[in-house]
Formats: C-alpha cells, sequence, structure tokens
C-alpha cells in the first residue's frame, strides 16, 4: 500500500511486465531520498484515455508512456510534440514531453537514419529533422551505407535489419539487445543498447518529474549495467 504522502508516477502500457523501468525509478528515488513511487499498469489502447485522464483525478505527479501508447496520448495532454512518452502533473494540468531521444546528447549525427514508424521512431524524427527514415510501409529495405549515426525503433529483435560497420554508431531501442545490434558490434560499429537508451531517457524524465539530478550511476547498476 502507498502512504498518502507519497507522489506516485504511473508507467503506462501494454505489455508492461517486462519492463525494467519501475525498478530503475524506484532504486533512483531511493538514492535521492524522495518519497516517489513508480508503478506500472497494464493499459489497453480502448483505455488509454480513462488512464491519462485519472492521473489527474487521482493525483498522480506524472507518468512514463510506452507502446503502444505514445502517438495516442499526444491528443490527451498540453504538448506540441508528435509524440509523448513523460506526462508532468502541475496545477491540475497535464503536460507532455519527450525525453525518448536522450541518448542522443553527445553524439554527432551527420547523416543520420532512423528506422521505425512508432512512438520512439517519431521522436528521434523530431529530434533528428535531418535524418533518413525508413518504414515497412513506406521506404523499405532500409539503406544505411553512408549513415553515420542509425537508430532501430522497431520491435524486431531476432533479425538483422541493418549490417553497420566501423566509423557508424548503432543505437537498439529493443533491450536488452537485438540481433541487428549483435552484428553491428561484432562487425566493428558503435553499439548503444536499449539499456543504454532506457536509462537516458529514464534520468531524464526523472529530473522532470523532481527537479533533482538524476543519479545515473544508480539507475545504471539497477539493470545490469556499469556505472
Amino acid at each position: 500500500m502507498i502512504a498518502g504522502s507519497t507522489r506516485v508516477i504511473a508507467l503506462l502500457g501494454q505489455p508492461v511486465a517486462h519492463s525494467l523501468s519501475p525498478r530503475m525509478q524506484n532504486a533512483a528515488f531511493a538514492a535521492r531520498g524522495l518519497d516517489y513511487a513508480y508503478v506500472p499498469f497494464d493499459v489497453p489502447p480502448e483505455r488509454i484515455e480513462a488512464a491519462v485522464r485519472g492521473l489527474v483525478a487521482l493525483g498522480f505527479a506524472g507518468a512514463n508512456v510506452t507502446a503502444p501508447h505514445k502517438l495516442a496520448v499526444v491528443e490527451l495532454c498540453e504538448t506540441d510534440l508528435a509524440s509523448v512518452n513523460t506526462l508532468l502533473v502541475r496545477e491540475g494540468r497535464l503536460e507532455g514531453r519527450s525525453t525518448d531521444a536522450a541518448v542522443l546528447d553527445g553524439l554527432v549525427a551527420e547523416r543520420p537514419a532512423v528506422i521505425g514508424g512508432g512512438g520512439s521512431a517519431t521522436a528521434f524524427v523530431e529530434a533528428l529533422p535531418h535524418a533518413r527514415v525508413f518504414t515497412r510501409s513506406g521506404d523499405w529495405p532500409p539503406r544505411v551505407d553512408g549513415a553515420d549515426l542509425v537508430v532501430h525503433a522497431t520491435t524486431a529483435k531476432d533479425e538483422v535489419l541493418v549490417r553497420l560497420g566501423p566509423g557508424q554508431t548503432l543505437i537498439d531501442l529493443p533491450y536488452p539487445a537485438s540481433a541487428t545490434a549483435a552484428a553491428a558490434r561484432e562487425a566493428g560499429a558503435t553499439v548503444l543498447d536499449g539499456l543504454d537508451v532506457l536509462v537516458a531517457q529514464g534520468a531524464a524524465s526523472f529530473e522532470l518529474w523532481t527537479g533533482v539530478p538524476a543519479p545515473v550511476d544508480v539507475m545504471r547498476a539497477a539493470v545490469g549495467l556499469r556505472p
């Protein structure tokens, strides 16, 4: 049972049972001595509007939004973005933000490519407006020979979608890793896998909710990464 004074952050998605975010965020709250709790909720698409409206009614502090809801919640909150993964509840209002592309901080991306068409891919395309975009419903198969940075934002874990080599960087969203990431790493490319992405977006969301610097080393350790 969560105490009345505890500030609650929801994770809204379907499915969410596999998510490492509750472990990571609750470890971060504890490390900073914050009375917050991060709780997953399995929400089907037909219930997402009710779930989002309920955040305000129930006094939640905010939420993370994961697949398949990142595009749908745009219509349910205040935002100028095309994809939202973080909600802030402030004075009865819902503000929508995206931290999905936080892993890009410090990376050079002169010739980026984004593979995928869902909510996470949309967030990376917004962050990299000059990127080439490849989707199964559009331009396919992906052609990334000239790309310096490739974002793999599909759910394909067992299929090698593209082959990268030295001098290229892959951001691989599925975690803990995909066949695309394994092939890229073996070929000498730099790989930031789904756990790196998870920690980067999670740390950025943590700071939006709390106003406190995120304990990144604690968050990395919580998901099995080295500090």
